[in-house]
């Protein structure tokens, strides 16, 4: 998902519902899961994207404290 952020990818889970789970793995201790939704249209809303987005920079603002 490069439109989220470098790194971040996306698992699709197909039900009655549509599922998504944006999460992040570049991390050798741990993987993050920046944001899992129900989809209820063809098209993810900016809301979800914007969301994911902002957890991604908050999540490396945090990684980069911490050194």
């Amino acid at each position: 998902m490069p439109s989220i952020g470098k790194g971040v990818k996306e698992i699709r889970i197909h039900t009655e519902r549509e599922y998504r789970v944006f999460y992040i793995t570049k991390f050798k201790e741990v993987v993050y899961v920046l944001h899992a939704f129900a989809k209820k249209s063809q098209k993810t809303l900016k809301r979800d994207l914007d969301l994911a987005r902002k957890r991604l920079n908050e999540l490396l603002a945090m990684r980069r404290r911490r050194r």
